[in-house]
């Protein structure tokens, strides 16, 4: 047994959205300042906490994700994103090379100062950002302006 064509005679796509719908081109509005302090913070904490749940190997994504929310959402909390991202990034190719050093002994060394090193400038930009200062942290190159 076949079926028969589908026949789209009769179908005619809607002009506009539903009422309650948002329209089609949906853009981010801006954060308030109290929210890009808020979020800045979280975009440091956030990497932190998943940085030492997993012996550093989540904190990219965690920093990667807030970056690619809020990146659009004021100059502040994209500072902020940007800043923990490149932190983030530092401290893999850090991780990497403490773990090829792990052959000659001392990446056993390297490696939880790496994780220290993040740490400590996670948290130095979490309370920057909760008191609302922009900050550049140091030792960290800028892979992602």
């Amino acid at each position: 047994m076949t079926q028969p064509p589908f026949d789209s005679s009769g179908y005619s796509a809607p002009s506009k959205p539903p009422p309650g719908y948002p329209p089609p081109a949906y853009t981010a509005r801006p954060m308030t300042a109290d929210d890009e302090r808020t979020v800045g913070m979280l975009a440091h904490l956030v990497p932190l906490i998943a940085m030492v749940f997993s012996g550093g190997l989540l904190g990219f994504v965690a920093s990667l994700v807030i970056y690619l929310v809020y990146k659009d959402r004021g100059p502040f909390v994209r500072e902020n994103a940007v800043n923990s991202l490149n932190v983030q990034i530092i401290t893999g190719i850090m991780l990497v090379i403490s773990v090829v050093l792990m052959l000659v002994l001392i990446g056993f060394v390297t490696y939880p100062l790496a994780l220290l090193f993040a740490f400590v400038v996670h948290i130095i930009g979490a309370m920057k950002a909760n008191r609302g200062e922009w900050w550049k942290p140091p030792m960290t190159p800028r892979f992602v302006h």
